[in-house]
Parts: structure tokens; sequence; C-alpha cells
């Protein structure tokens, strides 16, 4: 991707609330089945943080410090300043860097987790990765695309084998992290209301004054132009696939 398409993202995506599917909901699940609550002093990294809302999330929840990856300072700025005006900065610590060449000590963390981004790199290698920068019995929480049916219309199987081959069903995401070292002890999918209400809804709702502030210019028309198509195809094919959530702990 060249530097005037990620500036054009950048810009498209950082007033958001949210820069992939999820919700609140879902995070408040995780932590009760982890059993973490505001008590609980844990080293926790957030990797693909974008502009935090789930890392901020983390800090009110938890008495923990929390470390923040992105590879956009942009996205890591926002999120300064949001810790910030919360009265968080205290307990963390944010880190631009390649989430695929992490620097972080071996068995640095409790809990590692990674919304919506791991597909960077690839589920199986980053799993593989970062389980050395957990501690003994720490956990992973990771939301991945996946399959949730067998029989897969061509069209969207067709999209999402070019997009990202690695997209499987859950028992194979599974097995791959059993494969790596861990234990699961959780899976769900997330619900539409996770992709249409927290996220493709106020994306949609910004495309004109993106377009505006851009000119109309034909970079900008393309990106609006893709995620336009990636909307669509979730709204027609919403039953088949879905980020899952995977929880797990390090063996």
């Amino acid at each position: 991707m060249d530097g005037k398409t990620l500036k054009l993202l950048v810009d498209l995506h950082i007033n958001n609330k949210r820069q992939g599917p999820g919700s609140e909901e879902v995070l408040e699940k995780i932590l009760g089945i982890l059993n973490i609550n505001k008590e609980s002093k844990l080293e926790i990294v957030d990797i693909g943080c974008g502009t935090g809302i789930s890392t901020i999330s983390l800090l009110e929840k938890t008495n923990s410090n929390v470390t923040a990856v992105d590879f956009l300072p942009e996205f890591l700025e926002k999120l300064k300043q949001t810790a910030d005006q919360k009265e968080l900065s205290s307990r963390l610590k944010v880190i631009k860097a390649d989430m695929g060449n992490l620097l972080f000590q071996q068995e640095q963390f409790d809990l590692i987790w990674s919304e919506g981004a791991i597909y960077n790199i690839g589920f199986e290698k980053g799993v593989t990765a970062w389980k050395h920068f957990l501690k003994k019995d720490g956990h992973l929480v990771l939301t991945e695309i996946t399959w949730l049916k067998d029989n897969i219309p061509a069209e969207i199987k067709n999209h999402w084998d070019s997009e990202y081959p690695e997209i499987d069903t859950a028992s194979n995401k599974i097995k791959v992290l059993e494969k790596s070292g861990y234990i699961p002890i959780g899976y769900f999918p997330l619900l539409p209301d996770c992709w249409l209400d927290n996220y493709y809804d106020p994306l949609q709702a910004g495309f004109s004054s993106f377009l505006e502030r851009h000119n109309h210019s034909d970079a900008a028309k393309n990106i609006v132009a893709t995620e336009e198509k990636e909307i669509a195809l979730y709204k027609q094919y919403k039953d088949f696939y879905s980020y899952g959530v995977y929880i797990a702990k390090k063996i």
C-alpha cells in the first residue's frame, strides 16, 4: 500500500470509535470468562490497538498496566489523548511497532489481547510468535475472521480466499491453537450488531464528509467504493462468516 492511500485510510477511520467490529458487551463477556475485574492487576498488551477503544476499556475495568501496540502513530496519538482526558495515562504505555517484529521480553504479559488484527501476519504465525511473551498460564484473546458454516457461496468464498487465505472454521482455528501450545477455553462469534451498529454504520455515515475533505479525488472514491463493497458483501452473507472470539490459555 502506498503512503497516499494509507494516509487516506487513516483519515477515514481515525475519528470513528472503532476500526473494526466489536462491542463493549463482548469485552465485558471475555473479562467475565477470564474472571478479570477491577481488582485485577495484570500486565496486558493490546496488539493492533487502533485508536484504543479496547485499550481504554481494559484500563477502566481493571487495575492493570496496558501496553498498546500499533504501527500507525496517528492512532497511538489519539489513544494517548483519550487516556490523558480520562486520567489513565499512568498505567498506559504506547509502542509504535510492527506486530510481526515485537521485541518484548519472554513471559512479560499475563494477557495478550488483539481484535481484528492478527490477520496482518497470519493466525498461526501470530499465535506461535506471541506465545513466548505470555507468562505461564497467561491468556490469549483474539478476534479472527471465521467461517460459520461449511457450504459457503462461491462469491464470498472467492472474496475471502483472495483477501485472507487463512480464513477457516472455528474447529480448525482451535486445532491451530492446540498445536501452537494453548488450551482453548472459550469461543463465540460476533453478532451482526458488532459489525453494523458499531462499525459499518458509523463508517458509512462519514463517507460524504471524507470525500468532501479530499475533493472527491479518484483515490478517495476508490477507498469508499472498496468499503461499500465490503459492507454489501457482509450484509448479503453475514450468516456465513464473522469474527470469532478465541480465548486460550498458554500451556
